[in-house]
């Protein structure tokens, strides 16, 4: 063999070589990212089963709570913030909330018709936290079943239709808050303002004095100033009331409740939970509605 041949056959080998190196390492990362993967996957099924398990947690504590007694106050077990709970490869953190402790927008609407007690209520809210009045008039034709706009500041088919991107008005209660960013009105500084105040619950329910703030206090009682209303959350810090009247004799002169519309127990609580498992993680909420027989039920769940 001659020296030319000789040295392209050398020139060949070192490629067949270098190519054989490169086909090795793009099987070992191929084979390493598919491990990772498998066991990404595998933990991401780990942490929606610890998701699970934290949701029927929140539903146990509450049923326990309810055997145990009727009032509900920010004293009990389940109003504790769940420290973190180790679980294989991971943790658990999770919270229970009292959704009664917030004013229920779809209050505003009882049987397709305007409440005019829970739209005054929902006003002095608005007032209360620096907000327009009419947001209250703007979702209350979102929720009601007519098409007649309320006279001074609302918002029917006309106006959603004439948006670059048109649409109906929903005619029907909210099922969740995130629903706001639809309605006249509540861009995201509103919806951010509005968000530690309001919920959005299935069915017209009470205040529960015992959880509400300061803020939704002097909402839903008329004549109750902010600053009376603070006084009264202080005061339960100490003893919570143990029933409606408990809470009423405590009102200061001139400050009226309106008939039915407070309560010191709850039916609908939400629960928030955030799971570790690995290099994965997992977070999902619950919204629980607890009746007087058996676990509470799942009135809807997300998880992400």
């Amino acid at each position: 063999m001659s020296i030319r041949q000789r040295g392209v056959a050398i020139v060949l080998a070192m490629g067949v070589v270098a190519l054989a190196a490169i086909a090795a390492v793009a099987i070992v990362t191929s084979q390493s990212t598919w491990s990772r993967q498998s066991e990404l996957s595998g933990d991401r099924v780990q942490a929606q089963a610890v998701l699970q398990a934290g949701a029927d947690w929140a539903r146990a504590i509450l049923s326990d709570d309810l055997r145990a007694g009727s009032v509900d106050h920010l004293g009990e077990p389940w109003a504790l913030k769940l420290p973190p709970m180790q679980v294989e490869n991971g943790e658990l953190v999770g919270q229970i909330e009292d959704r009664q402790g917030a004013f229920n927008l779809n209050n505003l609407v009882t049987e397709g018709k305007i409440s005019v007690t829970h739209l005054a209520q929902y006003k002095r809210l608005l007032a209360i936290l620096g907000l327009p009045g009419e947001l209250a008039d703007t979702l209350a034709d979102w929720i009601d079943a007519d098409g007649e706009p309320q006279p001074r500041h609302g918002a029917e088919d006309a106006y959603y239709l004439s948006l670059e991107k048109p649409y109906l008005t929903a005619n029907r209660p909210l099922t969740d808050l995130s629903e706001l960013a639809l309605v006249r009105g509540y861009d995201e500084a509103v919806r951010a303002r509005l968000r530690p105040y309001v919920a959005a619950l299935p069915r017209v329910t009470t205040v529960n004095v015992n959880t509400a703030s300061p803020e939704v206090l002097a909402a839903v009682i008329d004549g109750l100033d902010l600053g009376s209303a603070r006084v009264l959350a202080a005061q339960r810090e100490r003893a919570y009331f143990r029933s409606v009247d408990d809470f009423v004799k405590r009102l200061p002169y001139g400050a009226e409740a309106a008939s039915g519309g407070l309560s010191v127990n709850t039916n609908y609580f939400l629960a928030t939970l955030r799971v570790t498992i690995g290099g994965a993680q997992a977070r999902g909420s619950a919204l629980l509605a607890r009746s007087s027989a058996g676990w509470p039920a799942v009135a809807w769940r997300k998880n992400q």
